[in-house]
């Protein structure tokens, strides 16, 4: 599983039928520490309804097709959880609002 941040939605009218109605979201991936982003970035199929600014787990290959919305689809990016919080050496590095 990948940390990142959803900093974005992408748009495609023109695509494979097996991906009609999947929301894609746009992924930076972050480190959980800082919390700043890598500059690093992926497009990812939406399983769980993460929205703009969430923190989320994604998931990539083959494991990626492993989830009700995405099996079968075309796709090696999946996202698996909306990350509520996260803790390092007793202290918290992010909570949701």
């Amino acid at each position: 599983m990948i940390l990142a941040k959803v900093i974005g939605t992408v748009v495609a009218t023109q695509k494979a039928q097996k991906m009609e109605g999947i929301k894609l979201l746009l992924l930076e991936k972050i480190d959980p520490v800082t919390m700043k982003g890598k500059n690093d970035f992926v497009v990812s199929m939406d399983s769980v309804g993460a929205g703009i600014g969430e923190i989320v787990f994604y998931v990539s290959g083959s494991g990626a097709r492993f989830t009700n919305v995405t099996e079968g689809k075309p796709t090696d990016s999946a996202i698996i959880a909306i990350v509520d919080f996260i803790e390092k050496d007793g202290k918290y590095t992010y909570q949701k609002d």
